[in-house]
């Protein structure tokens, strides 16, 4: 590489960034120090430097891997200023040269050093500048064309204020050849541009560092952002972590206003902006408010969210509220209906907040930024970039729009330059850090979501579907109980990993360098306590040995016998497994939209990404990977790359039909304007600006709405003018979901333009020539499967177009290090970029043998088999219980029906399948043939409740006479018959009452449908008296072939395994498997009994509680010390009852497993190993194994709830939560609803009890008001904490919830509830929680308890008034001591993206 330096005469220091290659990571002083010495000693150099001072013709030249300085005149590189197109390879003389230094060459070839050229070279500095958590990037357009790149420390408070400022100082000095002063505003007359994306905003997020908030919302709903949808975010921690709410004070406003319903006595309607009539029960009370608002001021609290119930329709009230605060004095106010206008008010709730929360911090900032420039950068164009990958000005950059700012860049790099470089071959961007892993997706055009949760809050806003998963460079590996663990802990960036020299732990990074993978002579000499040494080999050895002794420890003594492991293979062994954990969200990012992974290109970037790219591609099937040449600055050069956008949206009620298409022409025109104008005013002219209308379309009846763009589909007779949205929307409806439905109405729930101003700014790549074959700069020696080989490394700086690399070997640059592993190669593209081909993997050598490391592969993998079914189920299930409620499990089992993995984790279908697996073969024996599909949903045959219905496909497999191994589906029906509509009745007495029944049926036969049969099975409840057949049986039958087509899925995943392994190999793993969870449970029961037996207590526990029928649950446990294992004895349990509070046996189960895994306290497998260690007693004839004929809905959402309540008490680990679901269904001729409502949580040794959550065996999240009161004849007075019903304690119960629901038609109003008599307990000395209570105020004023359990007809005006139970308190209340034992409580890792959103989704029901 050359250097050149042409504008004006070279000052000392300017001289020594070039002489030193200017390191990134030192501070300008001392190198300019350093070159005065080195001039005192060389005489040479101090003449070279008094001649470039004193002789204006003269341009240094500088090679910065060869010897030679050379001179060129300022008319050449004038000449390539005027035109950039010139022949890059020049030959020239140089003046004087033999005078200056002697041996010079008269004439020298020049190379240009710079051949990316971006567009309007205009002779001012154009500048992108990621500003990220550890390092901020900066990459420059400079007069001229070329382009220059700087990499340095985002946080160095010793040598300067702010890194985005320095970046460009530094690039300044270094252009202009003079000394810019820190401590002066820069000169902003060269400067054209600045384009940032920064994390300001995300770690404000993060570290809840943002300004102090108050919160005006509707009275009724001072709860409602911290109640949310009411799930809670990890099924199995017990302390229920969730993050706390952005604001610090809550107003409530009187004001409201519901859907205009046309009740006797209501107003005249006015109309909402959806086009909505609208009733205005109550005004703002604005005289009320100015005073309230006046004390926040007196507080201290300047910034306001303002959220009012139905404001996306009706924004007049919030508007109102608005301008009374601004004129009292409040800085910011942000209003939900102005920060997005969609229907929802959570989610609006919450982005209204971190508007109000960031936009302040982010306005700080970007005024500091503006003081480190002459006239606060008044003449420069200032762009962010957004979340949605779009930058916008400086004045309208917002806090909600800015949580993704820092990684959108990197997607719009390689969207704008892999993309088209790989012939438009769909790109998986992985962009791989220090603590976490970006994942997204780009075939032509961005992928959004337009809700999504960054640091517990959730944001409506368009956002790149960026996925971030726990696994980055800084990731943390562990061995437990027999498995590599790879993170979700990072060790950050301090102290770092153990090679950073500061005492970290070990990481995924010390594995890569124990590798040979990474070489510390190519890194800065930053680590270590004084930021001055290399990184430390031996500290990774030193801390990887330490878990090597541990893994080994167990391979000799443990109870599979095996050979140690060197320090090699651990290290292999740890990086394996990292790469299988970011093949899982990957594998699920594309098959949720019915794309194949192995169709696409890895684009890698990042730091870390390089070390892992070919491994990860490789295990994906892709067959490319694509390295950006600025790949460690590419979120940098996508900001340069990037657009300016502004987008206008508004909701919308129309249908979507010929009627309103005029209608929808309007709207899409009118944000049309707006989008233009808005461009207009930034100076873009018409001809750069662009504009795409979208419509949120949904069919009737659904909530999975889609954001459809008629771009490739033209307006025809039959669709608006502004284009064919409908078949866009069946279009990728079929895509995604595998089918449509076209008798169902299509709803526009929004109508969206975003507009486009072209930024003129594009890369004009021009090839880097091939100069014979590239040069080894070393070789040194890495290891890969099988043992070390010798690997040479290459300079990325040295090589040339058409150079080809054959795998071993490392690309080292300044910024990253790209491993290219055996049987790939790697190739320089015409762009400088690398292009990997990857080979095929090798054959598998895996043994029967257990190898702890293949263990943990085999873990992801059995677990990703089960994950990808469930997408196949959600993709082609057509309920909205099954597509949106995503209320499924899909398992893999063994040759003995075995539970071996299970995704989602859904406490109730824990281990339930199993026992419906089991009970099938033994039921059916060898009547099980190939093309058979088995359909069961009965208590006594594994089953939960009837609504479940559970699809089991058996195996075979060539040469094998029995299945090798079964997979199975669980989906709950939203009606299979029954006395009630949904299947699920208050007052059911037999099993019945409660629809369709299968023990043993076979839904295929032979390969074929059995259609005719399982239809007259799902109509046979009619035939009971008062009872009726299913009631949607198009909807049972296209689920079940739903359910049938997940099956298949994951036979074919399975064989796909077995072909590359072999079925002894898989099915000796689905064993081990097994083994590793019970050796996990086994640890627990033994840690348990233990810390009992140094107490000098007994390793007998016992526990009870009760029913509010007074039925008791009685549990007595017996540990054995020696072996881990335990007996639980139910024996002593109420008898079987007439009501449906009976829960079968396989739920008690479900509630053993998710209490195992919860005192676990970590991630293990949930399979059959679980309940290997344990002997489960439970008596026949009991409410915990009742009768096959007795009824049962209530022991799902009750019983099982008592349950765990008990085994938590026996091992006093929390006092009880609420212990109820609180079933509300509501129903009449027109509709039906069903809701469950959380409570309060039990405090445990070390943590206060959650409000308003959902505990243990459900997670259902809340239908949100707004949506309720849209779609249902009620209107939601009150929903917030019950406050003080927590039980008291040194550690304090969580309060439960009020509810009020005033009804607007007669309806039939059932509720199934417990802890109405039974308080839950407290432990420990703490009080328990209060009991939940069931009130109906009639309209006339009458008030009526209606108990626990019932179903009652409402009338208009009357109020249904729920009070849901507390958690109880633990520790006495007195005692200001923390009881012993508290666990330290770690802070979860922040992912994000559609991926983690849907595992939420699936984990809330």
């Amino acid at each position: 590489m050359q250097i050149h330096c042409h504008c004006g005469p070279l000052t000392t220091g300017q001289l020594l960034c070039l002489l030193l290659g200017m390191s990134l990571l030192s501070s300008y002083e001392g190198l300019r120090q350093e070159i005065q010495r080195l001039a005192q000693e060389n005489e040479e150099l101090r003449r070279l430097v008094q001649l470039i001072q004193e002789n204006q013709e003269l341009k240094l030249v500088l090679r910065s891997r060869g010897s030679s300085l050379g001179f060129c005149s300022s008319n050449f590189l004038a000449e390539v200023t005027a035109n950039p197109r010139l022949p890059r390879r020049k030959t020239i003389k140089f003046k004087d040269a033999e005078r200056v230094l002697p041996g010079l060459p008269t004439e020298e070839p020049l190379l240009d050093s710079s051949p990316n050229i971006m567009g309007s070279p205009e002779g001012r500095f154009h500048f992108a500048i990621d500003r990220g958590g550890t390092f901020t990037d900066v990459f420059a357009q400079c007069p001229g064309g070329h382009v220059r790149v700087l990499k340095l420390l985002s946080e160095d408070p010793a040598n300067y204020a702010d890194a985005p400022t320095e970046g460009i100082r530094r690039i300044l000095e270094q252009e202009g050849g003079v000394l810019l002063p820190r401590d002066r505003p820069l000169d902003t007359s060269r400067i054209a541009s600045i384009r940032m994306g920064t994390t300001v905003a995300t770690n404000a997020l993060l570290e809840r560092r943002g300004e102090r908030v108050a919160l005006l919302v509707t009275r009724g709903f001072r709860d409602l952002l911290h109640i949310g949808t009411q799930a809670r975010p990890d099924l199995f921690d017990l302390a229920v972590p969730m993050p706390e709410v952005l604001y610090e004070e809550v107003l409530e406003v009187e004001e409201r206003v519901v859907l205009y319903h046309g009740e006797p006595g209501s107003g005249s309607p006015v109309k909402g902006r959806t086009g909505d009539l609208l009733e205005i029960q109550q005004p703002v009370d604005l005289g009320a408010l100015r005073g309230k608002l006046e004390g926040l001021l007196s507080r201290g609290i300047h910034s306001l969210a303002v959220v009012l119930m139905h404001s996306y329709t009706w924004a007049q009230h919030e508007q109102q509220v608005g301008a009374l605060a601004r004129d009292l004095g409040f800085t910011h106010v942000s209003l939900s209906s102005e920060a997005m206008p969609m229907v929802r008010i959570v989610p609006r709730g919450h982005t209204a907040c971190a508007d109000a929360y960031l936009t302040p911090t982010i306005q700080r900032y970007v005024q500091g930024f503006r003081r480190g420039f002459q006239g606060q950068l008044k003449d420069v164009q200032v762009l962010f970039m957004r979340s949605d990958g779009g930058l916008a000005p400086m004045d309208a950059f917002s806090g909600s729009r800015a949580v993704l700012s820092g990684p959108a860049g990197g997607v719009v790099g390689y969207s704008a330059t892999t993309y088209q470089l790989e012939g438009g071959q769909p790109v998986i961007g992985f962009d791989m850090g220090g603590t976490s892993t970006d994942v997204s997706r780009y075939a032509g055009e961005f992928e959004h979501v337009f809700e999504a949760s960054t640091a517990g809050v959730t944001l409506q806003a368009p956002q790149l579907d960026i996925n971030t998963v726990a696994a980055g460079g800084g990731s943390r590996l562990f061995f437990r109980s027999g498995l590599f663990v790879v993170g979700p802990e990072s060790a950050g960036a301090h102290p770092g990993p153990a090679c950073y020299r500061k005492g970290g732990p070990v990481t995924v990074t010390d594995a890569n360098l124990v590798l040979g993978r990474l070489l510390p002579a190519s890194f800065p000499c930053i680590f270590g306590p004084g930021e001055d040494q290399p990184l430390s080999p031996e500290a990774s050895r030193k801390a990887l040995e330490a878990v090597a002794t541990e893994i080994n420890n167990f391979l000799t003594s443990g109870p599979c016998s095996a050979s140690p492991l060197s320090l090699e293979e651990v290290a292999m062994g740890f990086v394996r497994v990292a790469n299988e954990a970011m093949c899982r969200p990957i594998r699920a990012l594309t098959q949720a939209r019915g794309h194949d992974p192995s169709a696409h290109v890895l684009a890698c970037f990042g730091g870390a990404g390089g070390q892992h790219a070919c491994a990860i591609a490789r295990a994906l099937g892709m067959d490319t990977v694509h390295i950006h040449r600025h790949s460690g600055l590419l979120s940098a050069l996508g900001l340069a790359l990037a657009d300016v956008v502004h987008e206008a949206q508004e909701p919308c009620s129309l249908s979507y039909t010929p009627e309103t298409f005029i209608q929808l022409d309007q709207r899409l025109s009118h944000l049309e304007e707006q989008c233009v104008e808005a461009l207009r005013a930034q100076g873009f002219t018409r001809s750069q600006i662009s504009t795409e209308g979208f419509l949120h379309l949904r069919y009737q009846g659904t909530d999975c709405a889609l954001m459809v763009s008629a771009q490739q589909h033209p307006a025809t007779a039959r669709s608006p003018r502004a284009g064919d949205f409908g078949a866009a929307f069946v279009e990728r409806y079929m895509r995604e979901f595998g089918f449509v439905i076209p008798e169902r109405p299509v709803v526009v729930d929004d109508v969206r333009v975003r507009g486009t101003g072209r930024s003129g700014l594009r890369l004009e790549d021009t090839p880097k020539a091939k100069n014979g074959p590239p040069r080894v700069d070393k070789v040194t020696q890495c290891y890969f499967e099988g043992g070390y080989q010798e690997t040479p490394v290459y300079l990325l700086g040295e090589l040339g177009y058409g150079h080809q690399l054959q795998g071993p070997c490392l690309i080292i640059d300044n910024n990253s290090t790209i491993l290219v592993e055996p049987g790939c190669q790697a190739e320089v593209t015409e762009t400088g970029d690398i292009h990997i081909s990857v080979g095929a993997e090798a054959p598998s050598m895996a043994s029967t043998k257990l190898d702890p490391i293949q263990l943990s592969i085999f873990s992801h993998r059995f677990m990703s088999i089960a994950e990808q079914m469930g997408r196949i189920l959600q993709r082609t299930a057509i309920s909205t219980n099954i597509k949106e409620r995503l209320d499924f499990s899909c398992a893999l089992f063994g040759p003995d029906g075995g539970l071996v993995s299970n995704a989602p984790h859904i406490p109730v279908h824990l281990g339930a399948m199993q026992e419906t697996v089991q009970f099938q073969i033994q039921h059916l024996g060898a009547d099980l043939h190939p093309g058979d599909v088995l359909l069961s949903n009965h208590p006594s045959a594994g089953g939960s409740h009837l609504p479940d219905l559970t699809v089991i496909t058996p195996v075979f497999w060539p040469g094998q006479t029995r299945p090798v191994f079964y997979v199975a589906s669980r989906g709950h029906h939203a009606d299979i018959g029954g006395i009630t509509p949904g299947s699920m009745p208050p007052h059911s007495t037999t099993l019945q009452q409660e629809g369709a029944v299968f023990l043993s049926f076979k839904l295929v036969q032979g390969g074929v449908f059995q259609e005719e049969a399982v239809t007259e099975a799902l109509r046979a409840p009619g035939k009971i008296s008062g009872c009726s057949g299913t009631r949607n049986l198009h909807d049972n039958l296209s689920d079940l072939r739903a359910q049938v087509a997940a099956n298949q899925k994951g036979i074919q995943l399975v064989g796909e395994l077995i072909g590359q392994y072999g079925l002894d190999v898989v099915q000796a793993y689905m064993g081990y498997i097994q083994a590793n969870a019970e050796l996990a449970v086994r640890d627990m029961l033994r840690a348990f009994g233990t810390s009992r037996q140094a107490r000098g207590l007994p390793l007998e526990v016992s526990a009870e509680d009760h029913m509010d029928d007074g039925s008791p649950i009685r549990l007595r446990v017996q540990i054995n010390l020696s072996q881990g294992s335990a007996v639980f004895d139910f024996s002593g349990s109420g008898s079987e009852v007439f009501g449906n509070l009976n829960a079968p046996r396989a739920i008690t189960l479900s509630a053993l497993i998710y209490c195992l895994r919860s005192l676990v306290g970590r991630d293990i497998p949930l399979n059959q190993g679980c309940l290997a260690p344990v002997r489960v007693v439970i008596p026949k004839g009991s409410i915990l194994d009742p009768s096959p004929e007795a009824a049962v809905v209530g022991g799902n959402v009750l019983t099982s709830q008592r349950v765990v309540d008990v085994i938590l008490k026996a091992f006093g680990a929390c006092s009880a939560s609420q212990g109820c679901m609180n079933n509300v269904t509501l129903g009449n001729a027109r509709m039906g609803y069903y809701e469950t409502v959380a409570g309060g949580t039990g405090a445990g040794p070390g943590w206060h009890g959650r409000s308003g959550v959902h505990s243990h065996m459900t997670n259902t999240r809340i239908t949100d008001p707004e949506i309720l009161e849209s779609r249902y004849p009620v209107i939601l007075r009150r929903f917030e904490l019950r406050q003080g019903s927590g039980g008291r304690g040194r550690f304090r119960g969580g309060d439960g919830i009020v509810r009020e629901l005033v009804f607007r038609e007669e309806a039939l109003l059932s509720v199934l509830t417990e802890r109405r008599a039974f308080q839950p307990y407290g432990l420990y000395g703490g009080e328990p929680g209060a009991r939940g209570l069931n009130l109906l105020i009639r309209k006339d004023g009458r008030t009526v308890n209606l108990g626990g359990k019932t179903s009652v007809t409402v009338y208009p005006g009357d109020i249904f008034c729920l009070y849901t139970p507390g958690g109880g308190g633990y520790g006495d209340p007195e005692d200001p001591a923390p009881p012993p034992g508290s666990p330290p409580l770690f802070a979860a890792f922040p992912e994000r993206g559609s991926v983690y959103e849907y595992r939420r989704a699936q984990e809330a029901v």
